[in-house]
């Protein structure tokens, strides 16, 4: 153990705050996930606790082998990530299985999880970004040589996953026009990538009303956004449940494993979990969740100032801004200031290849951290001008 903890290196706040949330996960999906017990485990409630938990630690042994490779071998692996995330994507677009109204590919039958190639497509595709705005710093005014170049992957990737997962494309792209423009990529080159984008949505809309069979999701899209719109209670049934258990939370909540609503929302322990957290652990609970987040994010921000290459700059913040993004979409859903789109809460909700993925993107931004320590335990002058070479 203590040569495990001698080998931790890397932002120890970061650290703490992921021990933090996965603590508020534990707590909360033991809690959220009684009734599911009762329905499918003959009321076994340690069943989903325990294999969560076994989720969690994989996830830090994921998280402990990330933040151990050297940040600059993420630049390669990105190169074949991005080509291999095309055929997944593809295969689940048209032969994934149908789970929760989006396309998923089983791969782990045994452990009964399902992994979603989209979380494998994002992180690939923000790392290989970060690696082209990286590599042509010299060339990113220029349209041809810059600006196409690396808008290329990220319309193909956002292509295959908004068919299946509308909010999670959506996600992407936006962490992707951000990513480029800290990444210096000139407003009006970034403009047309949203028009692309805009036109991409229009012409799926188009085929999707013209061609009944390829229309479920965009009905469950136009559902969703209509009935938000509305603010139809019946429509709104599982918002309607979590303001309920927000309202009922109060200043300190009801103390944990005494949530009633967990019994009434549909997916209590991933989509809603965040009300669930209020409902236990009050207003108090909710802050120091929204707290733990923005921390994360500030340390990454640190992190991304005293970056010694352009790639680890653009690498963390694209990774860390991909993961505060979800977490506040996830929570303004929860508390009704946006539709529900299905995203998870990071490091909290249940769920398998969505924690393994967070806890990978989290040990990255940590390899960049300890390089940079390892450097100043030198005394190694950091600089900010270099490119990357991959």
């Amino acid at each position: 153990m203590r040569a495990i903890l001698n080998n931790i290196k890397g932002d120890k706040v970061i650290w703490a705050v992921v021990l933090l949330l996965s603590i508020f996960s534990i707590l909360a999906v033991y809690s959220s996930t009684g009734t599911l017990a009762y329905k499918y485990q003959s009321g076994n409630t340690e069943y989903y606790m325990i294999k969560h938990l076994g989720i969690l630690i994989l996830g830090f042994v994921l998280m402990y082998l990330a933040h151990q490779v050297k940040y600059k071998y993420y630049a390669r692996i990105s190169q074949i990530a991005i080509y291999a995330s095309v055929p997944l994507l593809a295969y689940t677009l048209f032969f994934g299985t149908n789970l929760n109204e989006a396309s998923r590919w089983y791969t782990l039958p045994l452990i009964n999880l399902t992994f979603q190639p989209s979380d494998f497509a994002k992180l690939a595709l923000i790392i290989f970004v970060a690696r082209l705005l990286a590599k042509k710093q010299d060339e990113v005014e220029d349209f041809r040589k810059g600006f196409i170049s690396v808008m290329i992957p990220i319309v193909i990737i956002t292509l295959l996953i908004l068919p299946a997962n509308f909010s999670t494309a959506a996600m992407i792209f936006t962490t992707c026009l951000v990513l480029m423009f800290v990444g210096r990529v000139r407003l009006r080159y970034i403009a047309i990538l949203v028009g692309v984008g805009i036109i991409a949505f229009i012409m799926l809309i188009a085929v999707a009303v013209n061609m009944p069979k390829l229309s479920g999701r965009f009905g469950t899209w136009q559902n969703r956004i209509e009935s938000f719109r509305s603010g139809d209670s019946e429509a709104n049934y599982q918002v309607e449940q979590a303001k309920i258990a927000i309202a009922t939370g109060g200043i300190t909540g009801k103390m944990p494993g005494n949530s009633t609503q967990k019994n009434f929302l549909p997916h209590p322990y991933s989509d809603f979990i965040y009300a669930i957290i209020i409902e236990e652990y009050g207003l108090i609970g909710g802050i120091v969740v929204v707290l733990l987040y923005l921390i994360l994010f500030y340390r990454a921000i640190k992190i991304v100032i005293k970056s010694p290459r352009n790639f680890a700059a653009f690498l963390t913040f694209g990774v860390s801004f991909s993961l505060i993004f979800q977490a506040m979409v996830n929570m303004m859903v929860a508390v009704n200031i946006l539709p529900v789109t299905g995203q998870t809460l990071p490091l909290i909700s249940m769920g398998g290849t969505s924690i393994w993925f967070t806890s990978i993107a989290i040990g990255i931004i940590l390899s960049v951290s300890r390089e940079i320590e390892e450097s100043q335990e030198k005394d190694i002058p950091v600089k900010n001008t270099e490119h990357v070479v991959a």
